[in-house]
């Protein structure tokens, strides 16, 4: 029987569903497979280093998550045409003595989108979000469609770097960056005017809670698609629920990359209606489980 050990490598990941989804269908393929978290946080090491030692340590590869999809580049001995078009990459696979990167977020989002959001609008968009989650939700609306795709990103310089290799990629006029502007008046006035939001920063996960635009700003008409999956339901999906927007989590998306991870680990061919099945399970646990422990709690 065939065995793996692959890992994940990111910040705050202690509840990440990632090595049940993986373990899950390695079982369904009879395959021995261990998946490992490895957290900066609590390991204390760049990024680089933990990649070096799990290489060292005989892993036949690693996710990448948050924040280092782009920074792991330089450790790295060759891209595949996605992640080199990206800049960014979340998966690492070792394969002869060489630590190859690919991304499976681009066509991970891409089809939880087709899936989860049929026939939604793509003439303007908003993307928030210029790091390497946000460059493979760009690359992967425009490759579906997208008219022009409005940038936003705390950094601006970096959402203006995307907006640049987007227009090299997809031709000019395709993406623009804008500038967040004190009061938030110039990200309102693309919302206004756009179709859709594509929500690509670390807010409303575990550990960074809150919304990434102001509710008010949302609509009915708009639709709303969440990358962050860590709470399933994220205040930005509850709030644009509320005021009537189409919404679409991050479930799809990170069942959809999990899965092309797996198949770049393992050559075996996934299942992804299996392991969304598993997904919503495990999500459902994770609920129930929440809870119970809450009812338990003593009073104060």
């Amino acid at each position: 029987m065939d065995g793996y050990l692959v890992g994940l490598i990111g910040r705050g990941i202690g509840t990440s569903l990632s090595p049940a989804l993986h373990e899950r269908e390695a079982g369904e393929h009879g395959l021995r497979y261990r998946y490992r978290l490895l957290d900066l946080d609590r390991i204390g090491r760049p990024a680089g280093d933990v990649l070096a030692a799990a290489r060292l340590a005989g892993y036949d590869g690693l996710n990448i998550t948050h924040p280092v999809k782009q920074s792991v580049l330089e450790h790295l001995d060759e891209l595949s045409p996605d992640a080199a078009a990206l800049g960014a990459v979340n998966t690492v696979v070792f394969r002869a003595g060489r630590a190859v990167g690919h991304n499976t977020d681009l066509p991970g989002f891409a089809r939880g989108f087709s899936t989860g959001l049929p026939d939604a609008a793509l003439d303007q968009v908003v993307l928030l979000g210029a790091g390497g989650a946000g460059a493979a939700v760009a690359h992967a609306l425009l490759s579906l469609g997208a008219g022009t795709i409005r940038i936003f990103d705390t950094e601006p310089r970096r959402g203006t770097a995307l907006a640049a290799s987007l227009s090299v990629h997809f031709g000019p006029d395709r993406a623009v960056a804008g500038q967040l502007n004190h009061g938030g008046t110039a990200l309102a006035d693309a919302l206004r005017e756009a179709d859709g939001l594509a929500h690509a920063t670390p807010t409303g996960m575990d550990g960074h809670p809150g919304l990434p635009v102001p509710a008010a700003a949302l609509r009915p008409g708009l639709w709303v698609a969440d990358i962050v999956y860590r709470p399933l339901e994220t205040e930005l999906i509850r709030a644009a629920r509320a005021r009537g927007c189409r919404v679409l989590d991050g479930g799809r998306m990170v069942v959809h990359q999990a899965a092309g991870a797996f198949r770049l680990f393992t050559g075996a061919e996934p299942d992804t209606d299996r392991m969304l099945r598993h997904f919503d399970a495990l999500v459902s646990q994770g609920a129930e489980l929440a809870e119970r422990t809450n009812q338990t709690l003593p009073r104060r």
